[in-house]
């Protein structure tokens, strides 16, 4: 049922109020109710607009500034406010000049009678707003004689699509993941996508039992969580055409879940969070058993990833704001401190550019100490996103060691680490063939050949060959780190930066550091 301004003025805390300005308008639709608390042009701009919102106000701090009160007047027309209430008004009157600027605005200005008070109004209208008249309307008599007809409905899903038909109404069931699981669309005034998109950004997860409304390009969603067999899931209803009140989407949510239970309702498998968890294992067979359920190509994956130790807050606003900034899709699982997922591309092939955009995501994700990202980006379909994920999973508790200043990390880490425990656990004559490279720094002396070698790699793993930040690293002077690396070169008798030196010195360093967690 809507509400509008004329509603409103019929309500007790309106008793006595005079509307001066702005009568054509008084069919608005009320939805919210607030306090104006700027005190300038500037702060109220500041302020989210609300087309449906009722705006309180005593001018208080420039009552007889009315110069400025027409320009507030204006940003409150601009925004599209419902209506504009007035407290503490002199002798019960407005300036004039006010009531021509609010008409020239076509904006309601009603004249509050000295006993209101904001209180008793915003109680009011907000009672009228989420209750209004008792449910006259025969929404939740009509879904629950739907919900409840066993004799003509087989299960839950056909009861309430013919609910959902009837009334008008929408219903989306996600995954924790929020994955649809089950969709009744009656319009398609607005993707399914979206909604996500926007309930994801209003972090719909931590609303609680409440039920959230927002508005998806022009279209109404209430959005909550639901338990279904013990397990949590999200639903959000979209009214289609404005009819009702946000005390009776919650009812009618109330009624759906209740009904869930008495239908034993089971919801479909989560397909997109199997398809993942598939590659995670290993199972290639059955991610390809999935694909096509879960409507993926392995030509869309553009990456991988897995990330440890990243905050909760802090990472949903990053997958969020890539999401939307980027034009690509992020499928992910969370549990705990832990998250994996993949990075797709709506279009047919993804480009070397849709590649690049990936890594803005896993930038935005590094945070403090606490958290790292493992990563594969630029893939060979299904194929290679389970290889992609098994390079994580073997290497990823092992990469820190090698390159304990990091906390990105690339195929081109993983792919190093990998080899290294390889080599490490296998021993053998390979093994020997590295760590012989740095026999050299044994016949240097026992401090100075430490000091050498911890120079060098920090120099190669840590720095990136730069000798300005391997200074910075080990607290030293640049001039300190030129010697030591002229001594290096001179002890191994080589140009250590040389292209084929440098490989095999990489690989050797690293197993050193790696020795001390691979046994």
């Amino acid at each position: 049922m809507k509400v509008t301004v004329a509603d409103c003025l019929e309500l007790d805390a309106f008793k006595g109020a005079r509307v001066v300005a702005g009568k054509m308008n008084m069919s608005n639709d009320v939805k919210s109710i607030s306090v104006m608390d700027a005190g300038s042009v500037e702060e109220l701009a500041l302020a989210p607009g609300c087309r449906t919102e009722i705006l309180l106000t005593g001018f208080l701090g420039f009552r007889d500034d009315v110069e400025l009160q027409c320009r507030m007047v204006h940003e409150i027309a601009v925004k599209g406010c419902a209506a504009l209430a007035v407290y503490y008004c002199k002798d019960g009157r407005l300036p004039d000049k006010l009531i021509e600027q609010a008409d020239k605005e076509m904006l309601p200005l009603i004249v509050m009678s000295g006993e209101s008070r904001y209180s008793e109004t915003i109680n009011d209208v907000m009672d009228k707003v989420l209750y209004g008249d008792k449910f006259s309307n025969t929404l939740i008599s009509n879904t629950i004689f739907n919900l409840l007809n066993f004799e003509k409905h087989s299960n839950f899903q056909s009861a309430v699509r013919e609910a959902a038909i009837n009334n008008d109404f929408q219903l989306i069931i996600l995954s924790e993941e929020f994955n649809p699981i089950l969709t009744i669309e009656t319009q398609h005034r607005a993707t399914i996508a979206d909604a996500i998109k926007l309930g994801k950004e209003r972090n719909v997860e931590n609303t609680g039992t409440a039920y959230t409304m927002i508005d998806v390009n022009g279209v109404l969603t209430y959005w909550g969580p639901v338990k279904i067999n013990n397990e949590k899931y999200y639903m959000f209803i979209v009214d289609n055409e404005d009819s009702y009140t946000a005390g009776e989407i919650t009812m009618l949510a109330e009624i759906i879940e209740l009904a869930m239970g008495m239908w034993k309702y089971t919801p479909e498998r989560d397909v997109k969070a199997e398809f993942i968890k598939a590659l995670m294992r290993g199972n290639k067979s059955l991610a390809y058993t999935l694909k096509d359920e879960a409507r993926i190509s392995g030509d869309d994956i553009l990456s991988v990833f897995f990330c440890k130790g990243v905050g909760t807050e802090k990472e949903n606003q990053a997958f969020l704001d890539f999401e939307k900034e980027e034009d690509l899709n992020v499928m992910r699982i969370t549990e705990g401190d832990e998250t994996y997922g993949m990075i797709l591309t709506y279009e047919e092939d993804g480009t070397l550019v849709d590649k690049n955009r990936c890594f803005s995501l896993f930038k935005r994700l590094k945070g403090d100490k606490t958290s790292h990202i493992y990563h594969i980006t630029g893939l060979n379909g299904i194929e290679g996103a389970g290889d992609a994920y098994r390079l994580i999973s073997e290497s990823w508790s092992f990469v820190q060691s090698v390159f304990p200043y990091k906390r990105v990390f690339t195929k081109y880490e993983l792919t190093l680490v990998s080899n290294c425990i390889n080599i490490q656990i296998q021993g053998g004559f390979v093994k020997k063939n590295y760590t012989e490279l740095l026999e050299p720094f044994k016949g240097a002396g026992e401090n100075k050949g430490r000091q050498l070698l911890d120079t060098l790699e920090t120099f190669v793993l840590d720095a990136g060959m730069n000798s300005g930040k391997t200074a910075d690293l080990m607290g030293i002077h640049t001039n300190t780190v030129q010697y030591r690396l002229k001594k290096i070169n001179e002890l191994l008798g080589v140009e250590i930066t040389g292209n084929r030196v440098i490989p095999g010195l990489t690989m050797a360093l690293a197993l050193k550091r790696l020795e001390k967690v691979v046994s």
